[in-house]
């Protein structure tokens, strides 16, 4: 048995989709990342509330889940012993976050900008499909970008 990794890969809502949904198009990409890893993996509120909101939306998943189905899943994946929950969430206006913000090009950048100062803050890896978020990230951010 392989013992677990001390790194934290904080995942986005995206990857987080692509492990849920076998339909999603990165489905296997995310599994061929994740599965075989005894790495630690985190999600925090932000993510956890994009996943229930998208599993819960027909245009991003195909077959919708009530919000609650899609609520009772997301327990199911974040109940095992890999699992970190990144319960403190602070002001996006902090210092951290401050430098994500000036490098953001646009409105639908604000999540991943403060994703990035959430995983320096816990010196972890954001995991995504996005390959723009290592040019936002700058160098005290690690970023992993999947690809299919």
């Amino acid at each position: 048995m392989k013992k677990a990794s001390s790194k934290l890969l904080l995942l986005d809502v995206n990857v987080l989709l692509a492990l849920a949904w076998p339909n999603h198009q990165f489905h296997a990409a995310a599994l061929k990342r994740l599965e075989p890893s005894k790495e630690r993996w985190a999600t925090c509120a932000l993510t956890q509330l994009g996943f229930i909101r998208l599993s819960s939306t027909p245009a991003a998943v195909g077959t919708a889940k009530s919000p609650g189905e899609a609520a009772r899943l997301l327990r199911e994946m974040v109940n095992e012993p890999l699992h970190v929950y990144l319960d403190v969430l602070p002001p996006p206006v902090s210092k951290t976050f401050m430098p994500m913000f000036d490098a953001i090009l646009g409105s639908k950048q604000v999540t991943d900008g403060y994703l990035l100062g959430l995983a320096q803050m816990h010196r972890a890896t954001l995991v995504t499909f996005d390959a723009r978020l290592s040019a936002l990230a700058g160098p005290d951010v690690e970023t992993e970008i999947l690809s299919s």
